[in-house]
């Protein structure tokens, strides 16, 4: 009788193991998808400075 208890609780400990390791995966994904939309909204907001900046830079530069 101890052994199926301690067979029925390692299987559980297992699987509880499992369901955690696929929360810790979605929660990546979810930073993962969270930085590249910052990247995505910080490109798009600062493309259009940095590259005025870079013309002006290139203009002024002679030859």
């Amino acid at each position: 009788m101890f052994a199926i208890a301690t067979v029925m609780s390692y299987v559980v400990n297992l699987q509880s193991r499992r369901d955690e390791k696929g929360a810790t995966a979605v929660e990546y994904g979810l930073l993962v998808a969270l930085i590249a939309a910052v990247i995505v909204v910080a490109v798009a907001l600062l493309g259009t400075k940095v590259t005025g900046a870079f013309t002006s830079i290139t203009d002024q530069l002679p030859g």
